[in-house]
């Protein structure tokens, strides 16, 4: 078999003052698998060119415009040119670059909400679905080990069958208009026109409903939704609340806010089935607590011989050498391109390697913010969780 290359990434954002695109990089290079060759880092060419500079590139491969890089890419041989594009950018610029690299043979890594409207989601998702070419939408928390300790007990059936499901995603940042003091974050995330109609929820309650079904394997059938502006002049929510019920009739109660003062990033979840309970929380992200009735809790951790395949095959290093979110944001990354690589030797990729998020997980994120808005803005509340495609 002749000897493996390195699959080489082109980025769209992730320039000067982005947060993710930093993370993506490192996550994406943590394994060796992949290599950064390409940019269109920035809208202005000029932050794109620096960035180029920074990052140490060739000056021939940092591009002014998507456009620029999809259409110079092509023309280098299979050898040369990108195998991936991964795009990092604002909401609203991730239905057409995505679009266009999968149309021009590339395979795709998206940063989430898969898209700015629900209508671009269902137009991207049949285009996704027409490719030949691998796509996966980084909703990072999946990539967690004992989040993925969780999804495999529950799907061997440990805890029993699900009866509650609790998430919650609690911020602070925003608490006030930081979007009013020139912080480049908080002006893209609360401007609708830019990162779509729903704000704390399009940002983060997607990431909570996604753990949620990730976790469960279990399908939203129903919400129920209350979301507010709790800061003065912000334009769109930053903080709610949502009922759900899943397709097994088991309950759910998600909440995200960004106007938690004081507040951080700890996503937690909890679920409870007949015979026991899960629960974790992402700032004590190597430890699952698991319940049984009548007897003490059990704590499992990250690394131990003890896990099963899908947290196994997620860790890198031993127990008590703490693994976070870049590694998490790595897992999808390694995932993808061992499938990447699996399919070009013409051998089926292990389950464990599969296990990315993909189309499907963004077309239901979309549906999500879609239908929690008009289930918020209804006085039925009860509204049906129906996908279109």
């Amino acid at each position: 078999m002749a000897m493996r290359k390195k699959l080489k990434m082109g980025m769209v954002g992730g320039g000067p003052g982005a947060f993710i695109g930093a993370i993506h990089r490192s996550a994406a290079l943590m394994d060796g698998l992949i290599e950064l060759t390409a940019g269109a880092f920035s809208s202005d060419p000029e932050k794109s060119k620096k960035a180029g500079e920074e990052l140490m590139l060739d000056p021939e491969r940092v591009y002014s415009s998507y456009d620029e890089m999809i259409e110079k890419e092509l023309q280098l041989t299979e050898e040369e040119r990108v195998d991936i594009i991964s795009i990092v950018t604002p909401n609203n610029v991730h239905f057409d670059p995505t679009k266009k690299a999968l149309e021009n043979g590339f395979h795709v890594v998206l940063d989430k909400p898969m898209t700015l409207t629900y209508d671009e989601a269902k137009s991207l998702y049949k285009i996704i679905k027409n490719s030949d070419k691998l796509f996966c939408l980084t909703h990072t928390y999946t990539g967690y080990p004992m989040i993925k300790q969780m999804k495999q007990m529950i799907s061997n059936n440990e805890i029993g069958t699900i009866k509650k499901v609790y998430v919650e995603y609690p911020q602070g940042w925003l608490y006030k208009l930081l979007e009013h003091e020139n912080n480049k974050q908080a002006e893209w995330r609360t401007d609708p026109a830019r990162n779509g109609k729903a704000g704390c929820f399009g940002d983060i309650g997607t990431h909570a409903f996604n753990l949620a079904e990730y976790v469960t394997g279990m399908k939203v059938a129903k919400i129920c939704a209350d979301l507010d502006i709790k800061v003065e002049g912000r334009p769109i929510d930053d903080d709610g609340a949502v009922l759900m019920r899943f397709e097994n009739n088991a309950s759910g109660i998600l909440t995200a806010s960004q106007v938690d003062t004081g507040c951080e990033n700890n996503l937690k979840i909890r679920v409870y089935g007949d015979k026991g309970g899960l629960e974790w929380q992402q700032e004590d992200n190597n430890t699952l607590i698991v319940r049984w009735p009548g007897k003490a809790a059990e704590v499992y951790r990250a690394g131990t011989g003890y896990l099963g395949s899908l947290a196994n095959e997620n860790t890198r290093t031993p127990a008590g050498h703490p693994e976070g979110y870049i590694e998490a944001f790595a897992n999808i990354y390694r995932n993808f391109a061992r499938c990447i690589y699996a399919l070009r030797e013409g051998q089926e990729p292990k389950a464990e390697w599969w296990d990315f998020p993909g189309a499907e997980d963004g077309i239901r994120g979309m549906a999500f913010i879609e239908l929690v808005l008009a289930s918020s803005a209804s006085e039925q509340k009860w509204t049906p969780f129906i996908v279109e495609q």
